[in-house]
């Protein structure tokens, strides 16, 4: 028969004291008499009592607990965004010594908030309808990767408009002028948006975006390899290809190669986020860097600030991109 868990109802019972004195006593209450919490301290120590951290900090009017949302897309343990989100918030309550309530959604279901003092959502994908809902009940929240002007909540993003012009105009300043694009998912922002940054500076620069060259993907591999086949395929194929994740344009390089031609010598390839699976391929890959470990941390403590009433004034945070150079680019010179 399993041993029965002891409670703060067993501690008082042995010292002869009421449960909020108890109460009191752990979480260091000053009012409680010398009497009283001598005998406490004797009935934690006689049971080696161990509280909930939770409870007490419930009972102080405090939870740490930080609640953190994944959009349930196909393939999100195997999606290097969503893995650096939960390893950066982990990381930071582990520093903070907060607990991490982890929930993976479609957004249909309503997420259970009495568990935490703060939320933490990793985009908003379909899932609208619960941040209005946490916010409206008052607990401090965050969006990562996604800048919401319309809703009273704290956002932390990477510009990712300037993202997708990085990118293209690092290809164009190698003079390419026949320059495609595998998008992320169009209804995402960070999809959207990368995809504006690519026609904003091919506008800029009066290049002409050929017929065929935007392919609508959805971050997964499966659809890099299908828009790099039809890449091929065309009358006048692209020199050069920026994907709008580093998966995809991992795949895109696969491909090239499996088709008998190089890369960047045939073909340069440039991606985004810089997965570390970018420097293990058959070539170092080119890809526009994405802080998103540091955009987890930073919401973790935020939020911790909030909750201990250190911080009030709402965080609008957008963090730029960076282009970091490696071999799978190279000038249009060296193409045929």
């Amino acid at each position: 028969m399993p041993k029965k868990k002891l409670s703060i109802e067993d501690v008082a019972r042995r010292a002869g004291v009421s449960i909020t004195t108890v109460s009191r006593v752990l979480n260091n209450v000053p009012t409680v008499n010398k009497e009283n919490r001598v005998k406490v301290e004797e009935a934690i120590a006689h049971f080696k009592f161990k509280p909930n951290p939770v409870a007490q900090s419930l009972a102080r009017g405090l939870n740490s607990a930080v609640g953190l949302v994944i959009p349930g897309y196909p393939g999100v343990f195997h999606s290097f965004y969503a893995m650096e989100i939960i390893r950066g918030v982990g990381h930071a309550c582990e520093v903070i010594k907060s607990d991490l309530v982890f929930h993976i959604t479609n957004g249909d279901n309503p997420i259970n908030t009495t568990a935490v003092g703060a939320v933490i959502f990793a985009d908003i994908i379909e899932n609208r309808k619960q941040v209005e809902a946490a916010l409206e009940e008052g607990i401090p929240c965050m969006v990562i990767n996604n800048v919401v002007e319309d809703l009273g909540v704290n956002y932390i993003a990477v510009d990712n408009v300037k993202g997708g012009y990085l990118a293209t105009d690092y290809l164009i300043g190698l003079g390419h002028k026949r320059i495609a694009t595998i998008t992320g998912a169009l209804h995402t922002q960070s999809g959207a948006q990368r995809l504006e940054g690519f026609k904003q500076v091919l506008k800029k620069k009066n290049i002409p975006i050929e017929e065929g060259y935007i392919y609508q993907g959805d971050y997964s591999r499966r659809c890099a390899r299908t828009a790099m086949e039809g890449f091929l395929s065309l009358k006048n194929p692209p020199t050069a290809v920026f994907a709008a994740s580093d998966d995809m344009a991992l795949e895109a390089i696969t491909v090239i190669m499996e088709k008998g031609k190089r890369v960047p010598q045939d073909i340069s390839v440039i991606g985004f986020d810089d997965n570390p699976a970018g420097l293990y391929g058959p070539i170092g890959l080119t890809t526009i860097k994405q802080p998103l470990f540091k955009m987890a941390e930073d919401a973790v403590r935020y939020l911790s600030a909030v909750v201990s009433g250190k911080k009030t004034a709402p965080a609008k945070i957008i963090l730029a991109p960076e282009l970091i150079t490696r071999e799978s680019c190279a000038s249009v010179s060296t193409h045929p």
